[in-house]
């Protein structure tokens, strides 16, 4: 049976299945109903498995079912990494489930994935998709998570997106800071700056940026604009990271689409508005040759940075930059 994400967001009480789905590629939302699920069962024995282990060894699930005590507290499973390879395991056990709840967690599952179809079309088993949210579900989850503080304006919410883009996990950890720092619930946007270092990361978002476009003299003189913060070294090789790999997604998703346009609004995470534009752009200085390079170069930066303790770390990512930007304008065919 079919439940809707949206609605057992606002409630997970109405999950009335001993056995439950959730499946999909947004991490953050699965994240939050786990959280919910193990305050809903507080009171219960919360049992964590994944499934790897259980398909070594099925009797690992089916002895905690079996073993039942008077004064045992009800069991609550959660199993991790489930695919279709469980399913012959959860027939088996179906019987046997009385009071015990077992909640599974899935990637993405395709319309043919048995699993997925089997929950869907079950009127024992319950299933969500957690799919990925939009520009607009992101400002609404924002919105209604900081609906207590004062002074929360459209440009608040915009700040926190452009620090974290349309990831909900990363979002989560934002208004956690955001909670424990402004105690008086007083919105304040120098303060929110300063605490999600706002405007350091933006200006590294714009140097990598233009870097990938190749556009030397922008790249240079924001080179010598921004600081570079130490603590901050994986969080730039991860911005670069980032933005690589969504390149490499869309080269593979050339193959079916020639529509540069469609194909960004295909990718998922979506892509901030904003950074269409930049991106679209991008895609015409890189193929898979040229990207794949620049992945072993970041790659190497970044075992550098964990492993030589003398080294100037600044250095090494400013000198990527500029490696990255030269590559840009490379042809094509090499």
């Amino acid at each position: 049976m079919i439940f809707k994400s949206y609605i057992l967001e606002k409630n997970t009480n109405l999950i009335n299945k001993n056995i439950f789905l959730f499946y999909g590629e947004n991490e953050g939302l699965k994240q939050e109903f786990k959280k919910k699920l193990k305050e809903d069962h507080k009171n219960k024995e919360i049992i964590k498995l994944f499934q790897e282990d259980i398909l070594k060894n099925k009797d690992i699930l089916i002895n905690e079912i079996l073993n039942k005590s008077l004064f045992e507290e009800k069991k609550v499973f959660f199993i991790d990494q489930a695919n279709d390879k469980i399913l012959q395991i959860l027939e088996e056990i179906e019987n046997y489930i009385q009071e015990e709840i077992i909640f599974l967690f899935s990637d993405i599952l395709e319309k043919k994935s048995k699993l997925r179809i089997y929950f869907e079309k079950s009127k024992n088993y319950g299933v969500t998709a957690c799919y990925q949210d939009n520009e607009i579900s992101i400002k609404t989850i924002i919105s209604d998570k900081l609906k207590s503080f004062q002074n929360i304006t459209p440009e608040i919410i915009n700040y926190i997106i452009q620090n974290t883009g349309l990831d909900r996990m990363k979002i989560n950890n934002e208004i956690t800071k955001i909670e424990s720092c402004f105690d008086n619930k007083e919105m304040n946007i120098k303060k929110l700056e300063s605490l999600l270092n706002i405007k350091n990361n933006d200006d590294f978002s714009k140097l990598k940026d233009e870097a990938l476009k190749g556009n030397k003299i922008k790249t240079n003189r924001l080179l010598a604009d921004t600081v570079f913060e130490v603590e901050n070294n994986i969080y730039y090789l991860n911005s670069i990271n980032q933005t690589i790999n969504r390149l490499n997604q869309i080269e593979d998703l050339k193959k079916n689409d020639i529509n540069i346009e469609s194909i960004i609004m295909s990718l998922k995470p979506p892509v901030f508005w904003k950074d269409k534009p930049i991106l679209i752009e991008q895609t015409k200085k890189w193929n898979k040759n040229k990207l794949q390079k620049a992945l072993d170069k970041t790659f190497k930066v970044e075992l550098a940075i964990k492993t030589n303790t003398t080294i100037k770390k600044d250095l090494l990512i400013k000198n990527l930059i500029i490696e990255l930007c030269s590559s840009a304008n490379d042809s094509l065919a090499s």
